[in-house]
């Protein structure tokens, strides 16, 4: 069948204007489904549904459901909606006219018909309906590539790849974010000591609890690097409460893991679980080879961020001083002192996250 052939449904209560109508549409390579009436017409269509049906030729003046009440009920659904109707009717008033494509016809043509004009009008219909069939076939094709994507990336970074305004953020620009980098205490003895599918089931289980919160708290998540997670906020989506989201997430993971480590300590793990958080300015953007790119952070606010991780004693956010000025409303929190890290000239002044008020 060619492009400028399809499925016609031909709704009218007189059967000879019926056949009429199938003769010069066969003749002109049409396939053609009959209906005596909008109600039978409109049965045959949630049956068939959108892919049965190409263009839909209505009379107006019918029994039980007439044409203008099947054309409101076309135009009403939502799965059949988009279907081109073309009116055909003895009834050859400007008022009608009118009224049928105010109520979305796509074509209004009277009886008698001209084939010729009949042929010319459902060419355009048809090639308006392929039209609008490719575009919700690309829509769906994007949908499809989004959600795989969604399995292996961020749900932000998967909406950034799969869009045309995404590019220039991919290419790389700067911007302050919140940085928030966990790991367990205690893991590389356990990892030397357990059995490889012990271990990876452990893994599965702790990054589907943290990864689960790092969504719900709109975080990015960069990676995850077997204990350690690393995740950062205000990018590529803005988050005007960025630092509140963070250190939320961070003491939610903290709540989380101690929930899981109950179970752990029965089997005999002895874990522990850190955070650091850092505030500052990073270079954001694409990174790797063709054929396997990630969205990284790229700066210092990032190393810091695992530098006050490794710092961090079991059970311990810390934060460092920019970062705490932004949430000391929200949060409990006590000063450290100040920490020499390593790849920094000086030292970094830090805070303990001891929890959030209640109801926060």
């Amino acid at each position: 069948m060619s492009d400028e052939r399809g499925r016609v449904l031909v709704v009218d209560d007189t059967r000879l204007n019926r056949t009429i109508l199938a003769r010069a549409l066969e003749t002109q390579g049409h396939e053609v489904v009959e209906a005596e009436n909008g109600r039978v017409a409109m049965d045959l269509l949630q049956a068939e549904g959108a892919s049965g049906i190409d263009v839909i030729l209505l009379d107006l003046e019918m029994p039980e459901m007439d044409g203008y009440e099947t054309l409101r009920r076309i135009k009403a659904s939502q799965a059949i909606g988009h279907l081109p109707v073309i009116v055909i009717s003895a009834v050859d008033e400007l008022d009608s006219v009118v009224r049928c494509i105010e109520m979305g016809a796509a074509d209004y043509l009277p009886k008698p018909f001209n084939a010729a004009v009949l042929r010319a009008r459902l060419s355009t219909s048809l090639a308006a309906k392929r039209l609008r069939d490719l575009e919700r076939d690309y829509l769906r094709t994007i949908d499809r590539q989004r959600s795989e994507l969604a399995r292996f990336l961020s749900p932000q970074v998967a909406e950034l790849v799969s869009s045309v305004d995404g590019e220039a953020l991919l290419g790389g620009h700067r911007r302050i974010i919140t940085a928030v980098f966990s790991d367990l205490r205690g893991f590389t003895a356990f990892a030397e000591t357990a059995e490889p599918e012990e271990l990876l089931d452990m893994l599965r289980d702790y990054h589907a609890e943290m990864g689960a919160l790092v969504v719900e708290f709109g975080g990015t998540l960069e990676h995850f690097a077997g204990d350690g997670i690393l995740v950062f906020f205000n990018d590529p989506v803005p988050q005007p409460d960025h630092e509140v989201r963070a250190v939320r997430m961070a003491v939610a993971m903290r709540e989380r893991f101690e929930a899981m480590n109950v179970a752990w300590r029965r089997r005999g793990y002895d874990l522990g679980f850190g955070v650091g958080m850092a505030v500052g300015h990073a270079t954001l953007g694409r990174i790797g080879f063709d054929g396997r790119y990630d969205y990284a952070a790229i700066g210092t606010v990032v190393i810091m961020a695992s530098r006050l991780c490794s710092e961090a004693r079991p059970g311990q956010i810390l934060i460092n001083q920019r970062g705490y000025s932004a949430v000391e409303d929200v949060v409990y929190g006590e000063p450290i002192g100040e920490l020499a890290l390593k790849g920094f000239s000086r030292p970094v002044s830090a805070y303990n996250v001891v929890g959030l008020p209640p109801g926060s």
